[in-house]
């Protein structure tokens, strides 16, 4: 489990430093680094919002998954049953 943590911290920073050029363009016709208009900052602030509800919606999926497994685990119903397979 503290690998899969890691693992996700380490794609949480590499998004999280990902170069300008990532950020979209205009209708993707404009190839000009230096050229900003008001629909590519339209543009941009509409992909971040959609990522901004996305991000913490999912994450909070993820963390009711995982809550429930914990305490799955650490009730006392399974207490007859075998820890590893070979324990059988």
């Amino acid at each position: 489990m503290k690998t899969l943590r890691k693992i996700i911290f380490a794609i949480a920073v590499i998004i999280a430093l990902a170069p300008v050029s990532m950020i979209a363009c205009p209708a993707c016709g404009s190839a000009n680094p230096n050229f900003h208009s008001s629909l590519a900052d339209g543009m941009n602030l509409g992909i971040l919002t959609l990522l901004g509800v996305l991000v913490p919606v999912l994450g909070c999926f993820a963390f009711g998954l995982i809550r429930m497994i914990n305490k799955d685990e650490s009730s006392g119903k399974n207490a007859d049953a075998p820890k590893n397979i070979t324990d059988v």
